[in-house]
């Protein structure tokens, strides 16, 4: 339980950035452009205004989940796909259903889960 609370931890900041609903679609805006998109370009794919996805492409930023590529003074923004929070994300998932389906399985055979507060 200790490796899993460290897993957790250390992907504490992308469950912050993906669970709200706006950068999700943001995210999602992202993912159908080739070559980035600029601030104003996301704006107009979503119901968000101006600062609002100028603010949550800074958090999704800051995670590491966006990438910023300057061409002159424009700002394009696309996913990152060689961020390593994703594989630790991934990693953490596949723990979790491992222990899921272990737990899943020792109740099906009557066996009396361990109680967190004993």
């Amino acid at each position: 339980m200790d490796e899993l609370a460290k897993e957790f931890d250390d992907c504490r900041e992308i469950f912050t950035a993906l669970g709200d609903e706006n950068r999700q679609q943001i995210i999602m805006t992202l993912l159908g452009t080739f070559g980035g998109m600029r601030v104003g370009e996301v704006t107009q794919h979503t119901h968000l205004s101006r600062p609002a996805v100028s603010h949550h492409l800074k958090i999704l930023k800051d995670a590491g989940i966006v990438k910023v590529i300057k061409r002159g003074t424009m700002n394009f923004y696309y996913t990152n796909d060689k961020n390593e929070l994703w594989g630790r994300f991934t990693l953490l998932v596949a723990h979790l259903n491992e222990l899921i389906a272990e737990l899943g399985a020792q109740s099906e055979k009557g066996v009396a889960l361990p109680c967190q507060d004993e």
